[in-house]
């Protein structure tokens, strides 16, 4: 069975998160990814840590599958030039402006090979005031509003996770995709640009309106959701749950079914979602009450019942250990250079092929085969 980018191969000139997990999603499935990096060096995301038999796990996490060549692009440059003569697809995230002074710019590389999907991302985009400057996950998260929007009403926070690399690495996936069924089907490649700014900016785009256009600052709620109400943590006789009510009609079965009482609904502090959300210490303390004599588990029993949408707080690792997960199958182990750890399978499932799992590659690992193969004046094979 066949991977749906079988044949296609993606030079990657890439570091750290979103351009290097652009790229493990094509190698998943089955494109080629050549991984240019620094020789002896390397991308830096493999010395972010040391968690995973002694590697980082960022770099394990978004490296799968790809060949690894040890390249100075400045010396070294003629090589390069013959790799990228056969590429499909070039992604690079280098620092604002080194493209164009190394001559792979989109404007450069495509003059001769119309067909190449260059895919540029950068932290502001390429034009503007903010071209130059350079971008870090946490410091996009500044600029956004996310930093202001997240956090308790006394501290605002980060994501705990890369989120402005996540978005920036999950459109320039979705746009190399796009750009390569638009070629088959005109023979053109296409000159792609994804600026973290504008990725995580669609993510803000609701938190955005709400407060533009409802003349409020952001709502800061910690764990529960700043504009729906019961949404969020609630304490019970040994524990607590989170549970989500996304309606009136929601709300309604929950007070007559979960917490026994159905006039509840009619009270006029707690009618519609706007209200909820205006007197939610009430609203919580009533929820709180009415759980406190029962444990988690039995409180999840009833809200399971009634079609209550509920969760428990998970930790990281106990979310490796998820039986729902177990029970899907949805792990797989992938092979290091330090030995194996389990992967998840990519969140798209088809009948129609398997995920493409390859091995996560020691810096230069395949540099003799690379160099062997794409020596200058080679013909393609």
């Amino acid at each position: 069975m066949s991977a749906p980018l079988d044949g296609i191969l993606v030079v990657a000139l890439e570091q750290a998160v979103a351009a290097p997990l652009a790229t493990r999603q094509l190698a998943d499935l089955g494109a080629r990814v050549v991984k240019i990096e620094r020789p002896e060096v390397g991308d830096f995301a493999r010395g972010y840590d040391r968690t995973v038999h002694g590697q980082s796990s960022y770099f394990v996490w978004l490296n799968r599958g790809k060949e690894s060549l040890e390249l100075d692009v400045k010396q070294d440059k003629e090589l390069l030039d013959a790799v990228l003569a056969r590429a499909d697809v070039f992604v690079q995230n280098l620092v604002p402006g080194a493209a164009e002074r190394l001559g792979l710019d989109a404007a450069t590389l495509r003059a001769g090979r119309p067909e190449l999907i260059h895919c540029s991302i950068s932290g502001y985009g390429p034009d503007g005031p903010y071209r130059a400057k350079k971008a870090y996950d946490l410091l996009v998260q500044c600029e956004t509003g996310l930093v202001l929007s997240t956090g308790t009403p006394e501290a605002p926070a980060k994501a705990g996770f890369s989120v402005a690399d996540i978005a920036t690495g999950m459109y320039a996936y979705s746009g190399i995709l796009t750009a390569l069924y638009h070629r088959e089907r005109t023979g053109e490649g296409a000159s792609l640009e994804v600026a973290m700014l504008d990725a995580l900016g669609e993510w803000m785009s609701q938190p955005a309106y709400f407060s533009r256009y409802g003349n409020e600052p952001p709502r800061r709620t910690g764990a529960r959701h700043p504009s729906i109400a019961p949404y969020g943590p609630y304490r019970t006789r040994d524990g607590q749950v989170f549970l989500g009510v996304q309606n009136d009609r929601e709300w309604t079965v929950l007070c007559a079914e979960v917490l026994g009482d159905a006039d509840l609904a009619r009270d006029p502090r707690f009618a519609t979602n706007t209200d909820r959300v205006a007197n939610l210490e009430a609203l919580t303390g009533l929820l709180e009450s009415a759980f406190s004599e029962r444990t988690a588990d039995q409180v999840v029993e009833l809200l399971d019942r009634a079609g209550i949408a509920n969760a428990r707080l998970r930790t990281p690792e106990e979310f490796t250990r998820h039986p729902q997960l177990a029970a899907r199958d949805r792990w797989r182990e992938v092979g290091t250079p330090a030995g194996p750890v389990r992967a998840l399978l990519p969140p798209v499932v088809s009948d129609d092929w398997e995920p493409v799992l390859g091995a996560v590659p020691a810096l230069g690992e395949h540099n003799e085969a690379i160099r062997a193969e794409f020596a200058p004046g080679e013909e393609a094979g």
